[in-house]
């Protein structure tokens, strides 16, 4: 039987404030290949897409093109020390509790590598009201969102009709749109109030505690 009214929640920029560990590893890379990561600026912009894309932009800079070895030394750095670089936001656990209490189906869907989105939501201590984590495969597959949720959906059998993607990016809000989902965009993380609103979020928020009352 389809579970009804599900919520997937994104992680970085959603559930944690994932930026101080993952900047730090992105300019780690850069360095590692030999470039000055001060060169890049502010790179909160390349937390939360697929790691694959941010890492081709931020080469671009240098005109490097060695994206698979920026992703895999990334990988290396944020595995040791930069998966502990986060903290969970404020309001984010009582609107788990919320949401539990509503016996609402949870379930993390993430483009960061499944085995590291579980060692963080096991970090954080979250793992209690996020018993289901998808995520990108350690060998490759599931790095595009869309795929990501589509593969949510076919294997937990949620109902497209009541399942709400909950994220702060515009990949979370194309990921929905493209599998029929609705979406609520959250300005505490990374996207902001255009990118959300361009993307076509059904809904935006400001405060965790807000998720509950745009459920159906």
């Amino acid at each position: 039987m389809a579970c009804a009214g599900a919520v997937l929640l994104d992680l970085d920029g959603t559930l944690s404030d994932s930026r101080p560990g993952i900047a730090a590893c992105f300019l780690h890379m850069l360095a590692e290949l030999g470039h000055d990561p001060a060169a890049v600026g502010d790179v909160t912009w390349a937390v939360g897409p697929p790691i694959a894309v941010s890492i081709r932009t931020l080469l671009a800079n240098y005109g490097d093109d060695r994206v698979d070895l920026g992703v895999t030394t990334y990988r290396a750095c944020y595995s040791k020390t930069g998966l502990y670089g986060c903290s969970v936001y404020p309001g984010i656990v009582e609107m788990l509790t919320a949401l539990s209490h509503a016996g609402r189906p949870l379930c993390v869907a993430t483009s960061k590598r499944r085995d590291f989105a579980e060692r963080v939501v096991e970090y954080l201590k979250l793992r209690s009201f996020l018993p289901k984590i998808y995520g990108a495969l350690p060998g490759g597959g599931l790095d595009d969102k869309v795929d990501l949720l589509a593969e949510i959906l076919r294997a937990e059998g949620y109902d497209h009709f009541n399942t709400v993607m909950v994220g702060d990016r515009l990949h979370d809000i194309a990921a929905a749109k493209a599998n029929s989902l609705r979406s609520i965009g959250v300005l505490w993380g990374y996207g902001g109030q255009a990118e959300l609103q361009t993307a076509g979020a059904d809904v935006i928020v400001t405060r965790p505690a807000e998720v509950m009352s745009h459920l159906s």
